[in-house]
């Protein structure tokens, strides 16, 4: 049942990315409106299939790629849901929903199977840590779109190109805005993600520190995202600048969730 559940979920996800990107090019109302109505489908699916697999599994459901994956779209859409009914930007689901889309689809082709935890696993931190880590990668991930929204809208500006497209995106001031509030909220649950990580590590394995590829990673992305709020505040870097940093930043989330975990492995590997 969960599998069907999760099929589902990631069809309708891939008809709000087509929806999506209709709407960035030819948008209209009912374009938007079926895009968010495929959206919340989608979204009310997964949740469903993600309540499912923790009832077959007796524990939340991120200790594998496929299942972290499935759950850090999932942050993606309730995050997305947030800043939209907050910021109304009817174009944000066109640069979110192909993310969220190829993050379910990556996880559709991963192994499936439901495993034990294994004895390391068996504590509550491994929840709260997780879920912190997850939350602010989501915030991320909408900074991402944000970043690319505000290049969209200062090319727009700049080639004087006021047309539907500009009128349609939010104006530089209100992205930028957008932009930092998610990377500050993203840093600080990364630092609570770290820090519960730590704590748990000590408790685990007797050491606060491995310098598992996981942890170095983990690290180094903290640092990326502490010297975008560092400059921005201290030198001053806004606009476009703020919103490169985002997109850079994101992609290095990336790696640290599918790079370690495929390549480098390591005792934060998913099995």
């Amino acid at each position: 049942m969960e599998l069907i559940l999760f099929e589902i979920a990631l069809t309708f996800y891939f008809a709000a990315a087509l929806a999506g990107i209709l709407e960035l090019f030819k948008g209209t109302k009912t374009t938007s409106r079926i895009m968010l109505g495929l959206t919340v489908l989608g979204f009310a699916v997964h949740t469903a299939n993600i309540i499912t697999r923790y009832a077959i599994a007796g524990h939340i459901p991120i200790s594998n790629l496929h299942e972290a994956s499935s759950f850090f779209s999932w942050c993606i859409i309730l995050l997305f849901f947030f800043i939209e009914s907050r910021y109304k930007i009817g174009l944000l689901g066109s640069f979110i929903m192909p993310v969220v889309f190829i993050l379910m689809l990556s996880s559709s082709v991963l192994p499936r199977a439901i495993k034990p935890l294994s004895p390391v696993l068996q504590s509550y931190w491994f929840g709260i840590h997780t879920v912190l880590a997850f939350t602010g990668d989501a915030a991320f991930a909408i900074a991402f779109g944000i970043g690319i929204m505000y290049l969209i809208q200062e090319h727009q500006v700049k080639s004087k190109h006021l047309g539907g497209l500009f009128q349609r995106l939010p104006s530089l001031q209100i992205l930028d805005e957008i932009n930092y509030r998610l990377i500050t909220i993203g840093w600080m649950l990364l630092t609570l993600a770290i820090i519960t990580g730590v704590i748990w590590a000590e408790s685990a394995w007797g050491r606060y520190w491995r310098w598992d590829p996981k942890e170095v990673w983990s690290l180094i992305t903290w640092f990326i995202y502490a010297a975008v709020l560092h400059v921005r505040l201290i030198a001053g870097w806004r606009g476009r600048r703020a919103a490169l940093l985002s997109i850079i930043g994101f992609f290095v989330v990336l790696f640290t969730f599918f790079g370690v975990n495929l390549i480098l492995k390591g005792l934060h590997a998913f099995v």
